[in-house]
């Protein structure tokens, strides 16, 4: 290793995310999306300047920024917090990944697609981009009912979604004549794993946690519960994402001796973020847009369409307030990391679409990553604005 060029690099790519920042608070563009433009630029796809010590970097740079994420999104689930917004955040969680696999199926299906491929690629549609919609609700600064909903809908949406791409795997399976029962077995270990995992490491954290500095949980006891539980979830094979809310949720609820969970996580997150989202940037590429063709233009369309329709749907079932419903869906385009790894689990199942279903996805994508942040923030100052 070069330790001068990972020095050096590292101290350039820090000083990228606070001008990244610095032009997002000044233009109202979410910094995630500039981030990732900045990571396009100076990636593969653009000026190359990315040396192979931060490449490397790269995979455990993200499993710990999304189980910061995760950790943080868990602890927003609080008792009290279900019962003030319990009903919306399960309807419209509950909506918005099936509506998203009903249009998504159907439309692909009706454009030309087998049924199980469609099926797939459904259900990897539901996934979301936790990291980027809680730095847009960060950055916003906004607070009220929509943003508390917001949170709580992004803890458990993936959850959702890994139990529908199980699901639609296992059905896939049936409808090309392979079924493996195991398919169950995997999928039931990795969520039940996730939350055995979540569990045995957040109770007795709430209880042990926030005693040397006495009821103030320390950055180093926080730091230590992330790396353990983001390590044991990839050595059980399971979702570190489900592990992670589930640590911050049991923390929160559990926790008699300090008000809040870890909130030292919050002042180093960003760091972490931002490295996680220029090379996420470095690594897409543009190109791919086109291979994807008609039918990566039909995914992204139906994605959106179903998004803002299951957003909807699930608003008004929850009785939501009107000025908010249409915004729900909108908030919710992200996506990234999960949906690509859904995809790397269908083209291993399915061989035969695996370099379809692995290029549309990585395609998207970067439609997603660059549009969906933005739209995350028009949508919390559109529902947040004063009637």
């Amino acid at each position: 290793m070069d330790l001068p060029v990972l020095l050096i690099s590292l101290g350039a790519l820090f000083l990228t995310g606070l001008a990244a920042d610095a032009f997002g608070r000044r233009t109202r563009l979410p910094r995630v999306t500039v981030l990732l433009a900045c990571g396009v630029a100076v990636g593969s796809a653009g000026f190359d300047l990315i040396p192979s010590e931060i490449q490397a970097l790269y995979e455990f740079l993200s499993v710990t920024a999304l189980t910061m994420v995760a950790f943080v999104l868990g602890s927003s689930l609080t008792r009290k917090a279900l019962a003030r917004h319990g009903r919306p955040i399960l309807w419209i969680s509950l909506m918005t990944v099936l509506g998203t696999v009903v249009v998504v199926t159907l439309g692909l299906w009706l454009a030309g697609l087998p049924l199980a491929a469609a099926l797939l690629l459904a259900a990897i549609a539901t996934a979301t981009d936790p990291a980027a919609t809680q730095d847009a609700i960060r950055q916003s600064g906004a607070r009220g009912p929509f943003v508390d909903e917001l949170k709580g809908i992004v803890a458990i949406d993936d959850a959702w979604g890994l139990i529908v791409f199980s699901l639609a795997v296992v059905l896939a399976l049936g409808l090309t004549g392979t079924m493996s029962l195991h398919m169950l077995g995997d999928a039931a270990w990795e969520i039940g794993g996730a939350l055995a995992i979540g569990a045995a490491i957040g109770l007795p954290s709430s209880y042990l946690t926030g005693r040397l500095r006495k009821g103030e949980p320390m950055l180093t006891e926080a730091l230590g519960i992330v790396f353990l539980v983001a390590g044991l979830s990839i050595w059980a094979e399971v979702s570190f994402l489900l592990a992670g809310i589930t640590t911050g949720c049991v923390i929160a609820n559990t926790a008699r001796h300090h008000g809040r969970a870890f909130h030292e996580i919050e002042h180093i997150q960003w760091p972490f973020m931002i490295l996680f989202f220029l090379l996420a940037g470095a690594s897409l590429k543009p190109d791919q847009l086109a291979e994807a063709g008609l039918i990566g233009l039909a995914y992204v369309i139906l994605r959106i369409l179903a998004r803002l329709f299951g957003g909807w749907l699930g608003a008004s079932l929850a009785d939501a307030p009107r000025a908010h419903r249409p915004w729900y869906g909108a908030a919710l385009l992200p996506q990234a990391g999960v949906a690509v790894g859904m995809a790397l689990v269908a083209g291993r199942e399915f061989p035969q679409w695996a370099d379809m279903i692995l290029g549309l996805t990585i395609a998207t994508t970067v439609i997603f990553e660059l549009i969906g942040p933005v739209a995350t923030l028009i949508a919390i100052r559109k529902a947040q604005a004063p009637r």
